[in-house]
């Protein structure tokens, strides 16, 4: 972390100056807006705390409710989630206030009298290797609370307006700022007030009644629901040995019983099968905390909880459904067009809580779409760049959804009967085995972008094995060679809309060297042809050198000046671009680096977007040159 590259200042380095344009903030609400985030769950939160990063961008977010949610209803939180709150610098917090998710137990009729349960195996929740961190569960509201802090504490001080509630919009195109929000105040003296706010963009992440998709004639469509589950947070006394681990328990006859501890060492959150029902069904809905313990209870016999209270409960139909577009271009928009209002989270596919997805593939939309508004907003792109965020994640959607519909579906079977095959069902064996299988997709990880503008085709694949294109960055230990700080090379990735450049180094380092050099040299370089004269030479590509070898051995001030670069207002130098391999952890074998090295191009959302030769000049510089404009004049080598 670095906090003094615009000077000295005391105090908690966590809280950012305020920009001169958050200290001159008229009071109220203003009359245009660059972007207007309605609705502050998951997707919300996430694209305020990454805009946030950006001062001379205009957001306002607003939320319906009259403040912060005080009791969520997601909880399971990714290892890719945690990635990626770790570029907000929010991963350390997450984790020691979390619970981790270790493993997962299984629990099946007993052999002996099928009324009892037993159990009968257990697998790792995440399989060793995929991810620096644990799945972990975690309150949504605290989650959500996280993200908010950190844009309040950004330079932009940016924070919610709470009682706010958009109502619809119309466009004016002459415009700059060509949608035109009404509001209505839902709190307060005002309350009912209705007025309106231009905006340049809209985003509604306002769940799955979302008023911005309904305004843009959008519906969601899917399988209509037919099971349904009833869901609790308990505090209670209990014999049942596994009550702090995941289980899936399986009865016999009595319904399934899915056990996932919470944070804080005590409470633990019951989802309780109760059975296939009509769509729409008004009296499942009924059911009580009380009944939902019965229930429990009743499956988990011999053993049972006595609930002493009961945070939060409710009863919900599994049902799959997905917008057909998450902005408001329609199949009859011309083909430059593009879109100003967008959807994000539940407000664009909603689906059971089964695979803990929902929470986590919202907070994806959003940091997918956010620093592709920031590169708009900021002259980097051009506005075409926003029609990709529908083409990826609709499709990511689309597969969250058909994974959804057969692991609901495979968790909801009845335990086999032995002596009933033809009753159908699954064994507990085949369920841990399931849970093992599925294991990649439920820690967030099976998001795969296809080759676009934005993400590259496989030709050098082979240079970097384990840097799958499409793929998240997939993060590995390095020494950071000016102090000799072992990290995670995947931490020096922060959520600041910067494109990054790793290039790993050919057995003797000369190519990385000519690499650099050229880099931060030649003017037909994708930095100097996309960075102003007048900004950091990283400003918009963030260039990493990883070396074989100690980092004893490398002279780090006689390296390119692109690796040793001078930025701020002060020109100080950053020591934190250059790498070697770590003594117990080399990146280079575990991701199948080849000797002659690689050029591994990741995006601000984390994501690999090519793998190149080392030599490759035309080949970058045409890459970047398919999404980013070039500035008239370039940026200085210094």
């Amino acid at each position: 972390m670095q906090f003094y590259r615009d000077g000295y200042r005391p105090g908690d380095p966590d809280v950012r100056p305020a920009a001169s344009q958050a200290t001159d903030r008229a009071p109220g609400f203003p009359d245009a807006v660059d972007v207007l985030i309605v609705g502050t769950g998951p997707a919300g939160t996430v694209l305020a705390a990454q805009l946030a990063a950006f001062p001379d961008i205009t957001t306002r977010v607003i939320e319906r409710r009259p403040g912060p949610l005080q009791v969520g209803q997601a909880d399971g939180v990714a290892c890719r989630t945690v990635e990626m709150f770790q570029a907000f610098g929010l991963a350390d917090a997450l984790v020691r206030e979390a619970y981790w998710v270790n493993e997962v137990r299984f629990w099946g009729p007993s052999e002996g009298d099928r009324s009892k349960i037993a159990r009968s195996g257990w697998v790792d929740d995440t399989p060793a290797g995929l991810s620096e961190f644990p799945h972990v569960i975690v309150n949504q509201a605290r989650m959500q609370q996280f993200l908010l802090d950190h844009a309040a504490k950004s330079a932009s001080r940016l924070e919610a307006d709470y009682g706010l509630e958009f109502m619809g919009y119309e466009m004016d195109v002459s415009s700059e700022h060509p949608v035109i929000a009404t509001l209505r105040r839902t709190a307060g003296e005002q309350e009912g007030e209705e007025f309106t706010v231009r905006a340049k963009y809209v985003i509604g992440c306002d769940g799955a009644r979302s008023n911005v998709r309904r305004a843009l004639g959008i519906r969601l469509e899917g399988d209509a629901a037919n099971h349904a589950w009833g869901v609790m947070d308990v505090l209670g006394i209990t014999d049942f040995p596994d009550w702090r681990t995941k289980n899936v328990v399986q009865s016999a006859g009595k319904g399934s019983l899915l056990m996932i501890p919470r944070e804080g060492g005590n409470m633990v959150r019951c989802y309780v099968d109760l059975g296939v029902v009509e769509a729409g069904d008004a009296e499942i809905r009924k059911t009580t905390a009380a009944q939902l313990a019965d229930v429990a209870n009743a499956i988990l016999h011999p053993y049972s909880i006595d609930v002493q209270q009961v945070a939060w409960s409710s009863v919900y139909e599994v049902g799959q459904r997905v917008a057909d577009r998450f902005d408001d271009l329609s199949p009859e928009s011309a083909a430059e067009a593009t879109p100003h209002l967008f959807l994000a989270g539940d407000a664009c596919h909603t689906h059971s809580a089964k695979a803990g997805q929902g929470m986590n593939v919202s907070m994806q939309d959003a940091f997918n779409l956010g620093w592709k508004l920031a590169a708009v907003l900021q002259g980097r792109s051009d506005a075409a760049l926003l029609r990709t965020y529908s083409e990826e994640r609709q499709a990511i959607a689309a597969d969250l959804i058909a994974f959804d519909k057969h692991w609901s579906a495979f968790i909801a079977q009845p335990a086999l009967d032995p002596e009933h095959p033809e009753r159908g069902g699954v064994s507990p064996a085949d369920m841990q085995a399931e849970f093992a299988r599925q294991g990649r997709y439920t820690a967030g990880l099976a998001t795969t972008y296809t080759p676009s503008t934005l993400t590259g085709s496989p030709e050098h694949q082979q240079l970097a094995t384990g840097f799958e294109i499409g793929t998240r960055f997939h993060s590995e230990p390095v020494r950071r060679v000016a102090d000799a700080r072992r990290m995670q090379l995947g931490h020096s990735h922060t959520a600041d809309g910067r494109w990054r450049i790793y290039a790993f180094a050919d057995s003797s380092g000369a190519a990385l060297r000519d690499l650099a050099t050229w880099l931060a040299e030649d003017a037909g370089s994708p930095v100097r042809t996309f960075t102003a004269a007048d900004a950091d030479i990283d400003s918009v590509i963030d260039v990493h050198g990883i070396f074989r070898g100690s980092h004893h051995e490398i002279d780090i001030t006689a390296l390119p000046s692109i690796l040793l670069p001078k930025s701020g207002p002060l020109g100080l130098q950053d020591w934190e671009k250059a790498w070697a391999t770590d003594d117990a952890d080399d990146i280079f074998a575990l991701r199948g680096i080849a000797d002659e090295g690689a050029v591994i191009v990741v995006r601000p959302d984390q994501y690999v977007a090519q793998v190149l030769p080392l030599t490759a000049r035309d080949e970058l510089r045409d890459f970047f040159g398919g999404f980013l404009l070039p500035v008239t004049a370039t940026v200085s080598a210094a």
